[in-house]
């Protein structure tokens, strides 16, 4: 390994022949007077967005009031339920793998606002905030981190297997659920439903061979997908250079087009999903759709998160680029809330996550006779099934 570290270190580092992609969370400007009860138009940055063999978003958003605070309540709310769930982790109330998403809140509360409600969405195992915009409860996620009754998966599935009617995980395998997110999309297209779908993993999943398998069935079917890198700069401790050849994933699609946007704008992130969206539901096949984003902790509780980057580039990102305080000062500049007004959501968001939390608590742990159900989707069971030994038989 070290021999490999200094062939490594030798080797000419790529340079970037095209202006990079603009991770600021506050970057927008308006394009008209903000109204406090009618729609009105604000302009991205120009580097917002980079686009492979396609052409970018506008880079003009329509936006409301109502649509800010509530982006900023969603965002504020996520980041409120991922904190609780790092202090109950630490308490040792839950155990096993958890993943958080703090600090990308921007891709899930975006995502969720350039989709509909009957479009399908699946991820990896950093998958809290997905399962609750898309129809869960906090108390249901919390829940099943602490392996209770209330949880959305009955307290048996865990931090990395929580599923609504239209998100589909929640998935431990890393990049597994790529493939089951191309066969969504097959079975809309198949259905001839005009919906999209979103399959989304991390810059560390992209190497996987079933990622570019999928690419290629994709495109063979002209598949309505969007495949989605989260690209939070760092895998499993392992930096996004050290680990790929090519850095720029929206590229990596061969014959599919790309986009990379900025993950830190809650903006940029709607707007690039609702461009996507228009594009695979219009029948042009799939789209890759990658997100500069970035994590504030480790990649899982079990890693500090601070020996392969140092804490002042943590901080530096925290105090410069977080995607929350972003919002917000949009939000102020343009006189559509105080500080104040701000302030209050945030309590108000802390009140609701802490009321999920005893909540959560206070559900009993699954009983002996809950391990025979749910092993089976629910009317398919056969008539019996065996345990651990031949004499342990349960009947349906």
């Amino acid at each position: 390994m070290a021999s490999l570290a200094r062939i490594r270190s030798t080797l000419p580092r790529r340079v970037p022949l095209a202006r990079a992609v603009q991770t600021s969370a506050d970057s927008t400007k308006l394009a008209q007077d903000p109204s406090h009860s009618e729609p009105f138009t604000v302009r991205l940055h120009e580097d917002s967005f980079r686009a492979y063999k396609t052409e970018p978003p506008s880079l003009d958003v329509e936006v409301t009031k109502e649509g800010l605070l509530g982006m900023y309540k969603d965002m504020t709310t996520m980041r409120r339920m991922e904190q609780a769930a790092d202090a109950m982790y630490k308490q040792k109330l839950i155990r096993g793998f958890c993943h958080l998403a703090i600090g990308q809140e921007a891709v899930s509360v975006g995502l969720e606002r350039g989709i509909t409600a009957e479009d399908k969405v699946i991820t990896a195992y950093r998958c809290h905030p997905f399962a609750v915009l898309r129809g869960g409860t906090i108390a249901g996620v919390l829940g099943e981190l602490l392996g209770r009754q209330i949880g959305m998966s009955n307290g048996k599935g865990g931090s990395m297997h929580i599923f609504t009617p239209t998100f589909f995980g929640g998935n431990g395998i890393v990049g597994a659920q790529v493939p089951v997110g191309a066969g969504l999309a097959f079975a809309q297209k198949y259905l001839e439903k005009p919906l999209a779908t979103y399959a989304l993993y991390g810059d560390g999943a992209s190497n996987q061979g079933q990622v570019f398998e999928a690419y290629n069935m994709a495109k063979l079917w002209n598949l309505p997908c969007v495949f989605v890198c989260e690209n939070n700069k760092y895998g499993m401790g392992t930096s996004a250079e050290r680990s790929s050849s090519n850095t720029e994933y929206f590229t990596r699609g061969d014959k599919i087009p790309g986009i990379q946007a900025n993950g830190m704008d809650v903006l940029a992130v709607m707007k690039a999903v609702q461009h996507t969206r228009e594009w695979v539901t219009s029948g042009n096949g799939p789209i890759l759709l990658e997100f500069v984003t970035y994590r504030y902790g480790g990649h899982s509780m079990s890693d500090p998160g601070t020996t392969y980057r140092t804490r002042d580039e943590i901080q530096k990102m925290r105090s410069t680029q977080d995607t929350i305080r972003g919002l917000g000062r949009y939000i102020e500049e343009w006189g559509l809330a105080t500080e104040e007004d701000l302030k209050k959501i945030d309590k108000e968001a802390k009140a609701v996550v802490d009321a999920a939390v005893e909540e959560a608590k206070a559900s009993p742990e699954p009983l002996e006779k809950d391990l025979w159900t749910d092993i089976y989707y629910k009317g398919t069971e056969p008539p019996f099934m065996r345990g651990r030994e031949r004499e342990e038989i349960h009947h349906y």
